[in-house]
């Protein structure tokens, strides 16, 4: 019996990656278009509602992301469908640790406070609910993630963009994987609770680690600069997404990865892309070591990990 999703969001790059990764699973994808669709209608007969919609650039969050959570829970009550949400880290404020699904939830920002209560409102509905929570998202398709659009964005000029301090350890959610994951998660949702909040570890390394693999694979030296947080607070008064980006700066200097405990326990199997990939991902492909290199062009990069430095990855037998 063909097994039917319904993806909100479609045209982003979590409904974008969900759809392939059903779809290569053997699942018949149905897509929500807001302009035209009932949301109640669409998701008759579905085994799976991904929300992947989301206001864009923080706009509105405290009026918009309610509307969209009062929906998607209208929506699974009446079709019992189970929601699969990507969740973030905003929810933990300044945390010291590995963060896992029972980390104590103490948001220090707005658009923190308003996850954990969407989150609240999805496990008092009782609708069954799967939060796959993750850390920045790299797209290898360059879709609106903060890789490519602010970390990357000046690796043609042989710049690096640090939003916070280098050394910091960061966790990075290879699109492809997570939308993998999300199946696989699904496709055993007889076995887990109603509420389940499950971290998806990914691959954990510093922007130093970064450069020293950019580094090896163009063949040329990089230099980090920094984000100019300057210009954002002489904007904040009059532009709402420097406020946005202010708020939670705080995320890019602390240190933090998300456990794979208990991702590991789900899915013991679960196979991570190399970290080579997920750290080339994002170069814009005329200056991708592994894309067909124009005239002039210096090929026959390496593919060793030389210089690298240690990049912790999800597939590890060990809290990431």
């Amino acid at each position: 019996m063909t097994k039917t999703v319904l993806i909100l969001g479609a045209s982003g790059k979590i409904g974008r990656h969900a759809a392939a990764a059903f779809r290569a699973a053997g699942w018949q994808v149905r897509l929500f278009d807001r302009a035209r669709d009932d949301m109640t209608r669409a998701a008759m007969g579905c085994e799976v509602i991904v929300n992947g919609l989301n206001p864009p650039n923080y706009h509105n969050w405290a009026g918009i992301i309610p509307a969209i959570t009062a929906q998607v829970i209208a929506a699974a009550r009446a079709s019992g469908a189970m929601v699969v949400i990507p969740g973030n880290v905003y929810n933990f404020g300044h945390v010291s640790e590995d963060i896992a699904e029972d980390t104590p939830q103490t948001p220090c920002s707005r658009k923190g406070k308003i996850r954990v209560e969407m989150e609240r409102a999805y496990r008092d509905s009782g609708v069954k609910t799967l939060i796959l929570r993750a850390g920045n998202f790299v797209d290898p398709e360059r879709n609106g993630d903060v890789m490519s659009m602010l970390i990357l964005s000046a690796i043609k000029r042989g710049r690096i963009t640090a939003m916070g301090d280098p050394a910091a350890m960061q966790p990075y959610a290879y699109m492809p994987d997570w939308a993998r994951a999300v199946v696989s998660l699904v496709e055993m949702r007889d076995r887990l609770a109603t509420f389940e909040d499950v971290p998806f570890p990914g691959h954990s390394f510093t922007l130093n680690e970064l450069r020293a693999r950019l580094e090896v694979d163009l063949r040329r030296p990089l230099r980090i600069s920094r984000f100019p947080w300057w210009a954002m607070r002489l904007a904040s008064p009059v532009w709402e997404l420097a406020r946005e980006l202010l708020e939670m700066r705080y995320l890019w200097d602390m240190p933090h990865r998300l456990s794979g405990t208990k991702f590991n326990r789900l899915l013991p199997g679960f196979e991570f892309s190399d970290p080579r990939e997920v750290m080339l991902a994002a170069l814009p492909p005329k200056i991708h070591p592994d894309q067909p290199v124009t005239t002039g062009a210096q090929g026959g990069v390496p593919t060793g990990v030389a210089g690298a430095g240690p990049v912790h990855t999800g597939a590890l037998n060990r809290p990431v």
